[in-house]
């Protein structure tokens, strides 16, 4: 079990205000492909080479499941109403045996062994693209205002 802590959720949602909701969630969205991305990135590196074919390089960040995940998604936050959220994963068959192995190999992880390593960087860099990414939209915003 791993436990994370956050702060500053209050400082940002107040900021977030000043902006329209789909501005706000752009910024989410911007800010969590910023962060999510390099995490892909070390679960390619770390992902078993050879007779897997792609698995390798299949790692990604995205904001869409395919339709089994998004079947098994729906089923455990039926009720969840998140403004914005991202994946990191794969859609390689072979994900879930590689990840976690069968009867025929031992588990070969590469996604596990990425987010115990990257963990807090990626809440680091969450927090920094967040700030960030609002600033400018909120710097957009108001140039906007002020033309008319």
């Amino acid at each position: 079990m791993t436990t994370v802590k956050l702060s500053g959720f209050s400082d940002l949602e107040r900021e977030l205000e000043k902006l329209t909701k789909a501005a706000g969630k752009g910024v989410l969205r911007r800010s969590l492909k910023k962060a999510a991305e390099p995490m892909a990135a070390m679960a390619n590196a770390a992902a078993p080479k050879g007779a897997t074919g792609d698995y390798a390089q299949s790692f990604i960040y995205a904001t869409k499941l395919n339709k089994r995940q998004s079947g098994k998604y729906r089923k455990m936050f039926r009720n969840d109403r998140a403004a914005v959220e991202g994946f990191v994963g794969t859609n390689d068959p072979a994900g879930i045996q590689q990840e976690f192995g069968n009867a025929n190999h031992g588990p070969q992880p590469a996604l596990r062994p990425a987010w115990d390593q990257d963990r807090q960087a990626m809440l680091e860099r969450l927090s920094q693209a967040l700030w960030s990414e609002l600033e400018k939209s909120i710097a957009r915003a108001n140039r906007k205002a002020a033309k008319g």
